[in-house]
């Protein structure tokens, strides 16, 4: 604290009481103000014995599913006693770009603190991703992949472990769903496009095969259109693909705003009840979309738990805690033991629908109508999924 300058000689009597206040001024059992409110990654490390650690979760674009992750992210470093090890667990959301998860990837390599990396491959094969992964692993930093994964066939040592959805299951859902769709509407042939941000994207990728291998072979897959994340461009791609393909019957959404883009484009051109209309996630818009019967159905991921897992399998990693790692992976040693899955849901509008439960494994799917589905959004304070 600042002091006033005291001439030598003067006031002498007061020397021994004023360092005496100066001492009890700056005593170390003077109690800290208290933090200023914010989200869990931002409130200060509690003390503890060990340096602060960070863990990293790196999205691929922006969109409101990251936002249900957030909220995951924040209640596993609650549950999972983050503050007493010192951990602190923020969300990094990326461009979009390949180029932007690679600068962000060698931004954390320079910082000491980062001791885990999440992250959702934007682009499966990309090398120079795959290289910044093995470089953070190498330097001692937990990396694991978290909604989009490597390519597993060539890059599976980049990371240790894969969290999310089992996407070729997720593609067979909804291909499932589409299927039983159309039938009911009598469509016994016809083509269908399928709508993602990247097609050479893990997850894109797996989930396009899914919807083709269980659509049946009466329905003819017309194209696979890529936007890059480019939202006036997926709206471009939904009006490109009706006008280019007369036969279409069905309209394929792979990512969360991809739902409402198609929904957009079939309302403002009248075109609605040409299609069906069958997506992946539940964005908010696309769930007000679906109250108005523009999308028929949605298989959707759960984001939420993803965000939570992420929390407990890196903290598990860090603190070499095997108990946790045999429960999240109990086939290690088995094909895709390093893979671990939160779960499907099949939303529809209501029960009404021709899409019934009994079509899917009730091990692996949960079926909810649009109302159940809300209420369980609602539970956990979230607007979309």
């Amino acid at each position: 604290m600042p002091v006033a300058t005291i001439t030598a000689g003067r006031f002498p009597s007061f020397l021994p009481l004023l360092a005496a206040l100066l001492l009890a001024g700056c005593s170390s059992d003077r109690k800290p103000a208290a933090p200023a409110a914010g989200t869990a990654a931002e409130q200060p490390v509690a003390a503890t014995a060990t340096k602060p650690r960070r863990f990293i979760f790196i999205t691929n674009g922006d969109d409101p599913f990251w936002d249900a992750l957030l909220s995951g992210l924040k209640e596993g470093e609650q549950r999972y006693g983050c503050a007493a090890a010192g951990i602190t667990v923020a969300r990094d959301v990326n461009n979009g770009s390949a180029e932007g998860q690679i600068e962000r990837l060698r931004q954390y390599a320079t910082q000491d603190d980062v001791a885990g990396i999440a992250i959702s491959v934007i682009q499966a094969d990309n090398q120079s991703i795959v290289e910044e992964m093995k470089k953070l692993r190498a330097k001692g930093v937990k990396v694991i992949t978290v909604d989009g994964d490597v390519n597993r066939d060539t890059f599976r040592d980049a990371r240790s472990y894969y969290i999310g959805t089992d996407n070729v299951v997720g593609g067979r859902t909804l291909g499932t769903a589409t299927r039983a769709l159309l039938e009911a509407r009598g469509a016994r042939e016809g083509g269908y496009v399928q709508f993602a941000g990247f097609t050479d994207n893990d997850n894109a990728r797996s989930r396009m095969n899914g919807v083709k291998e269980t659509i049946g072979p009466a329905y003819a897959e017309r194209d696979r259109m890529a936007d890059e994340m480019d939202l006036p461009r997926a709206r471009d791609n939904v009006r490109n693909a009706t006008q280019n393909h007369k036969d279409l019957a069905a309209l394929v959404g792979i990512w969360a705003y991809n739902a409402p883009a198609i929904a957009d484009v079939v309302t403002e051109s009248g075109t609605r009840d040409k299609y069906v209309i069958a997506t992946f996630d539940a964005q908010d818009l696309a769930i007000g979309h679906m109250e108005k019967g523009r999308i028929d159905v949605m298989v959707v991921q759960n984001p939420f738990e993803m965000g939570v897992r992420t929390v407990r399998l890196l903290k598990a990693m860090v603190e070499d805690d095997t108990s946790v790692l045999d429960d999240m992976f109990p086939n290690a040693v088995g094909t895709d033991g390093d893979v671990h899955t939160t779960g499907l849901r099949v939303v529809v509008p209501d029960s009404a629908s021709p899409v019934k439960a009994d079509l899917f494994d009730p091990e692996v799917v949960e079926y909810m109508t649009l109302p159940d589905f809300k209420a369980w959004l609602a539970k956990y304070n979230l607007t979309s999924s």
